[in-house]
């Protein structure tokens, strides 16, 4: 029998992916839930099992090609399968993965150019040659109401990246019913989540690149779709965010001899590495419960203040850095958080995260001082309000009761969103993560 392999939905707001390699070539065997592509989406790299076992029979989307989930995008043919060449007619279900982040794929409906004819009844979404993605309702109306696929190119949607929803063409409905002419209109994307987005840069193609800067003084490097997406986003914080940053000493003094005593006997025990994150990152989800606003985020001209945290900790990896999170890190012991932490990080690096665990995050710690950085001046990442970057951790000279002393000192930094949180709060809220830290109780980490 003949398998579908489809563009899955990692996540209900996720609407595309691009394919960043593919690990088998037609022609070769492959096993169920054996690794067979990976996907890159505005959200989460991910390694996609194959949903069968058998032999890839042919790839129907290549590379670096970006295409809407449910897109057919290779075949299998199946074991004990005879020469059907149907695709097979039952849904197609996402990867084992990723049953706990989306609902079961249903069977892709190849791309049809767009026509002056109704626009035929269709179970998935499709594409008018311009582009263009409907979904499985509005393809529905459209064939009720026969409403040609000229005539959807025209409407104007609302939906995210432009896309036409049930209110556009219902209202485009009425509007035909009572001789409203509907003028061309050029699709244009929704505006972005974080403010207007910058205006893109005259794009160049790798031609003219080529003979702008030639090699081999020049090497050209396309960017990654997650270089892409954090390139935006960083870009829309700045426009969005009025940032702020004040800075901290913190004595680590003791947690670094603590780590040094305790860590060999920590990883027999618990089967991970003790590492300096979980300490900060129960000092910060402590001092959020004293200090709120700061794990609020902004609506219009509303503040929203979460109850819980959701502790976001950046993670670099090649080609880029993401911030999976530590859901309801205020309700985690350290043993909890080390844990958590620890999962997430490897996971992330091996590409193995669902959407969810990069979502939803209400604070974010960002740790430079791993590279050997003394100071950095982060970006908050959005819609959150502040972030606490962390510097090494070094010995250096510092008085106390007016004598010189040998201590372990990192310099943080919090930036925060002017809008919410003032000069005031934000540096209260970091001298008591500063004094959490000083005076951290070790008999937690037990």
């Amino acid at each position: 029998m003949k398998v579908d392999v489809v563009m899955p939905q990692l996540g209900e707001s996720i609407t595309e992916g691009t394919i960043v390699k593919w690990l088998k070539k037609p022609g070769d065997v492959i096993k169920k839930d054996e690794t067979l592509l990976e996907i890159s989406t505005d959200k989460v790299d991910s390694e996609i099992p194959s949903p069968a076992s058998g032999v890839l029979k042919e790839i129907l989307v290549p590379e670096q090609k970006t295409v809407p989930v449910n897109t057919i995008i290779a075949f299998i043919e199946g074991d004990g399968a005879g020469t059907s060449t149907e695709a097979a007619a039952a849904p197609t279900e996402a990867p084992a993965a990723f049953k706990e982040a989306t609902a079961p794929l249903p069977a892709a409906v190849r791309p049809v150019a767009a026509s002056p004819h109704p626009v035929p009844h269709s179970g998935g979404a499709t594409a008018a040659a311009g582009g263009r993605f409907y979904s499985p309702l509005v393809l529905s109306i459209a064939h009720e109401e026969r409403i040609s696929m000229d005539e959807l190119e025209r409407i104007s949607g609302t939906g995210g990246g432009g896309r036409v929803t049930k209110k556009d063409i219902l209202q485009y409905k009425e509007q035909k019913k009572g001789g409203v002419a509907v003028p061309p209109q050029p699709v244009s994307p929704a505006p972005a989540p974080f403010g207007p987005a910058p205006a893109a840069p005259s794009a160049s193609g790798p031609a003219e690149l080529r003979q702008k800067y030639p090699a081999p003084a020049f090497e050209i490097v396309e960017m990654s779709n997650i270089q892409q997406r954090m390139a935006e986003h960083m870009v829309r914080t700045v426009h969005k965010s009025p940032h702020t940053f004040t800075v901290s000493e913190c004595d680590v003094t003791k947690i670094v001899e603590y780590r040094a005593k305790h860590a060999e006997e920590f990883e027999k025990r618990e089967g991970i590495k003790l590492t300096y994150t979980p300490f900060i990152a129960e000092a910060v989800a402590r001092a959020i419960k004293e200090f709120p606003l700061v794990n609020s985020m902004v609506e219009g001209n509303f503040i929203i203040t979460r109850k819980g945290v959701n502790l976001g900790v950046a993670v670099a990896m090649n080609g880029g850095l993401i911030v999976p999170v530590v859901k309801n890190a205020d309700e985690k012991n350290f043993l909890g958080l080390a844990r958590g932490i620890y999962d997430l990080a490897a996971r992330a690096r091996n590409k193995k995260l669902l959407p969810d665990e990069i979502q939803g995050g209400s604070f974010s710690i960002t740790n430079y001082g791993v590279f050997g950085n003394v100071m950095g001046m982060p970006l908050i990442n959005q819609p959150q309000v502040a972030i606490l970057g962390v510097g090494v951790f070094a010995k250096r000279p510092v008085v106390i009761n007016d004598g010189i002393a040998i201590r372990t000192i990192s310099y943080l930094t919090l930036a925060f969103d002017h809008r919410v949180v003032d000069g005031a709060l934000g540096g209260s809220f970091l001298e008591r993560v500063v004094q959490l830290l000083e005076e951290f109780d070790m008999s937690r980490v037990l």
